[in-house]
């Protein structure tokens, strides 16, 4: 063991990191699923964010499997969608909802930066992060089950959109320039860390993929596809400006608010075809 590792103190780490340690960032962070951090530094944080849609990806078929299940079992399309709906808030042990609560109610004090943060931070639920929680629920589980009633595939395919879409408005808010609103915490591991061309590409590619994924439907799904990701992204952006604006920069709980927005935006579009 110890001819494989070396004093970090006197072995610093090297500049770019490696796929494999993007990936176990990405996955460490942004899942509980098992994966073994081995890098936590600006490099590792540039790699893993890059790496987010990737995470979002496993997430997503893992959230469609039990809903694919129980509709072969003969479940209602309802039912599928609010084990879809619900696999996804346990497999980030309900982080990105609680980051979603907290920047509702952080966005609705009518507090300076400083105080709102501070309300951010608090363990309690205000009014305002109640109702976010409860209108993005209902929204992500009656798009879904939508989208069920369709088809299996068409279920599974949004359910796989809606959480590569999460991640890759994280992807789009770690880009350079974005500053953290604190010194600690996630927000300020990640922020700013992902160059700017490498987030657009990493967008690109996610497009088009999502769009060819959903090319067994026909054309016209395929189209619905693109647009749903990239309307998620919109109304991340939106958000991320807003709460740039009102929190001089970001924290990890506005990346988890971004993720549920950003796929309750996607799933809204779907379930407009």
């Amino acid at each position: 063991m110890t001819d494989s590792f070396e004093d970090p103190l006197q072995t610093p780490p090297p500049e770019r990191a490696s796929f494999q340690d993007g990936v176990r960032f990405a996955f460490g962070t942004l899942t509980v699923l098992p994966a073994r951090i081995t890098r936590w530094d600006r490099p590792a944080a540039r790699t893993g964010m890059a790496c987010a849609p990737l995470a979002g990806l496993v997430v997503g078929v893992l959230a469609a499997a039990p809903g694919v299940l129980l509709l072969l079992l003969g479940g209602g399309p309802l039912l599928a969608a609010a084990a879809s709906v619900a696999l996804p808030a346990a497999l980030t042990r309900g982080l990105h909802l609680d980051g979603l609560a907290d920047t509702a109610d952080g966005l609705g004090s009518a507090k300076p930066a400083d105080e709102a943060l501070r309300i951010m931070k608090q363990s309690d639920i205000g009014p305002f992060g109640v109702v976010a929680l409860v209108v993005v629920m209902l929204l992500q589980t009656a798009a879904l089950s939508d989208a069920y009633a369709d088809s299996w595939l068409r279920g599974a395919l949004a359910a796989v959109a809606a959480a590569v879409t999460a991640r890759l408005a994280m992807t789009l808010a770690s880009r350079e320039g974005v500053p953290a609103a604190r010194p600690g915490g996630l927000g300020a591991a990640v922020a700013g860390a992902v160059p700017r061309r490498a987030a657009a590409a990493v967008a690109a590619l996610t497009v088009l993929l999502a769009a060819a994924t959903a090319l067994p439907l026909g054309p016209a799904a395929a189209g619905r596809q693109a647009a749903a990701v990239l309307a998620g992204l919109l109304a991340a952006e939106l958000l991320l400006r807003r709460c740039v604006r009102r929190f001089d920069g970001v924290t990890g709980d506005v990346f988890g608010a971004l993720a549920e927005v950003a796929a309750t935006t996607a799933l809204v579009v779907l379930a407009l075809g």
